[in-house]
């Protein structure tokens, strides 16, 4: 595969999947997101989306330079699980609201991306830098859905559609 090949799909996966799975929470974003309670420094729904654009680029061209540095199984392994990770909270949150295995999945996040920082900066240091603004913005959607957690214990039911 080319260099700009590789790079456009190390960069299209965390974009793409992103994006697929911001278009299929959106209903809730609009119905039953507006429900919680919320802090507030809670950014506004608008922010999200931009916000995320770029740390995926960023991500993804991160994880490409590893891969081209001969990176190995241990960063690129941790690269997928945080991933994996990241993709899996918004459908925890807002498809099954579940606030709380939404919790544990990004506490998860933030160690195992903490570890890709870690693992990325011992092949290239770029890399690792690229990710920091990633793990500032996870840092602070930690807070966020504790926050959230504990001032929704009981978190509002979705609007029931009519057959």
């Amino acid at each position: 595969m080319g260099n700009a090949l590789s790079l456009a799909a190390s960069v299209g996966v965390p974009l793409l999947g992103g994006m697929a799975i911001g278009f299929s929470i959106a209903p809730e974003i609009k119905s039953w997101y507006p429900k919680l309670k919320k802090p507030s420094w809670n950014p506004p729904n608008w922010l999200f989306g931009p916000t995320w654009s770029v740390l995926y680029v960023a991500m993804g061209v991160a994880a490409h330079r590893v891969w081209q540095a001969g990176g190995g199984p241990l960063p690129l392994g941790l690269y997928a699980a945080q991933l994996a990770l990241n993709f899996a909270w918004s459908p925890l949150f807002f498809k099954a609201h579940n606030l709380k295995a939404a919790a544990v999945d990004i506490t998860a996040l933030l160690g195992v991306l903490g570890a890709t920082i870690y693992e990325f900066n011992k092949v290239d240091t770029l890399a690792a830098q690229l990710l920091i603004p990633y793990l500032g913005w996870v840092s602070f959607a930690t807070a966020l859905t504790y926050n959230i957690l504990a001032n929704n214990p009981e978190p509002p039911k979705p609007d029931v559609k009519a057959e």
